[in-house]
């Protein structure tokens, strides 16, 4: 595709900051000295996983509705979501005093559900998946005249998410990106950032992020095989098939497309919580994934690196944090067969006590197959320094003649 027939340019970008200025947050930009230093690379953070709603959706669907007619606006718009695309468009809607309804899978969770509803829109449940809820909204917008509001696959969709680019580019120094490292799930977000860097920066890499299991923008593009889909921690990158105009920008564009492992995408969500105190979810953490998954790819680079969402459920991120303490060695799960005899538990807890560790919870059982007559069996879950106190604990209780297992 020749420049002249992209759908959208630098100026209709231009023209969605101006037109969604003082209702989208300009979001900050920083760079991180302690992930700098954990990649390699000179890492800059733009925030947008502070958005009001939680994520970047906001400024494509801000910039959708300002762009409608009062005839199209009287008549309400309609989306198919289940998650960010629902709560921004609902949101701005809202604020526009239009009537917006979504409709959403039947199986949603209850708080997305919820979440849309308490900004005024109207929510549908409806199919058991993406591609039956956007059959449901194309029927609403045949029945009641409502607008349809796509995702990702719009000129103006794509233009208000560019702005996050201009952002970017006036945020850091006028020569200070390298890359910039974007997530991809239907392509709109890449797409209106790099129609805005590589139209004032061309030098500057533009990178895309998938997740493993949805690499469908690098399979249209001929540089991956098929998605396998699955379950994913990153639900807002989930996506298998790309729009058709954004996969049209990504071909002009976009210098290369990585695809992440879940466990990279948690440890990145962990460090986010850890390092930069900030929540992300699992698509919000995809880009900071790729700078773990291959360093050297960006390795002594000023790299431009967008978080694009926090919205992730408490428990989920609760398990995400637990796992990554694990994964370091600072929480292990020993199992211990003692004598079952009174002050042994006291005995344990004692040398792991005195190595300064903390137990956060125990479980004492006496009935398991496998464990003696007159033994018991010690659960203990224990918080550490580090693997190397870990080790010291284990060889601690060893030394007192305990057997220890971790697990």
């Amino acid at each position: 595709m020749r420049p002249v027939d992209r759908p959208v340019t630098l100026a209709d970008v231009r023209a969605a900051a101006e037109r969604i200025h003082g209702a989208v947050r300009l979001t900050p930009t920083s760079r991180s000295e302690t992930l700098s230093v954990i990649t390699g690379a000179q890492v800059w953070l733009k925030f947008e996983n502070l958005q009001f709603t939680g994520a970047f959706k906001e400024r494509g669907a801000r910039n959708f509705l300002e762009l409608l007619s009062a005839a199209e606006r009287a008549r309400g718009v309609v989306a198919a979501s289940a998650g960010n695309h629902a709560q921004a468009l609902a949101y701005h809607a809202h604020l526009l005093d239009t009537a917006a309804t979504i409709v959403m899978p039947a199986d949603t969770p209850f708080s997305k559900v919820s979440n849309t509803a308490h900004h005024g829109a109207q929510v549908v449940l409806e199919g058991s998946g993406y591609a039956e809820a956007f059959a449901g909204a194309e029927r609403v917008a045949r029945e009641t005249g409502a607008t349809l509001v796509p995702a990702f696959d719009d000129p103006r969709i794509i233009a208000g998410q560019g702005t996050i680019g201009l952002e970017l580019l006036q945020q850091t120094d006028p020569d200070a990106l390298d890359a910039v490292v974007v997530p991809v799930g239907g392509g709109g977000l890449i797409s209106g950032i790099a129609v805005a860097v590589k139209a004032l920066r061309p030098d500057v890499r533009v990178v895309g992020v998938q997740a493993e299991g949805y690499a469908g923008m690098m399979h249209a593009l001929g540089r991956g095989p098929e998605p396998t889909v699955g379950p994913t921690i990153a639900e807002g990158i989930a996506i298998a098939a790309p729009g058709v105009l954004t996969r049209s920008i990504v071909t002009e564009l976009v210098d290369d497309i990585l695809v992440v492992s879940e466990q990279r995408i948690e440890e990145a969500i962990a460090l986010g919580a850890e390092i930069e105190k900030t929540i992300l979810e699992g698509a919000g953490a995809a880009a900071l994934a790729a700078l773990l998954e291959y360093p050297s790819e960006f390795r002594d680079q000023n790299v431009g690196v967008v978080l694009s969402g926090g919205n992730i459920d408490a428990r989920l991120l609760a398990s995400v944090l637990l796992r990554a303490l694990a994964r370091s060695g600072r929480l292990v799960r020993l199992r211990i067969e003692v004598p079952d005899r009174p002050g042994v538990l006291a005995a344990v807890a004692q040398i792991v006590g005195g190595l300064r560790a903390n137990i956060v919870d125990v479980e004492h059982r006496r009935d398991l197959p496998g464990v003696a007559l007159k033994s018991a069996r010690l659960d203990l879950s224990v918080e550490t320094r580090d693997r190397a106190h870990a080790d010291e604990i284990v060889n601690a209780l060893e030394a007192q003649g305990f057997r220890v297992d971790v697990a």
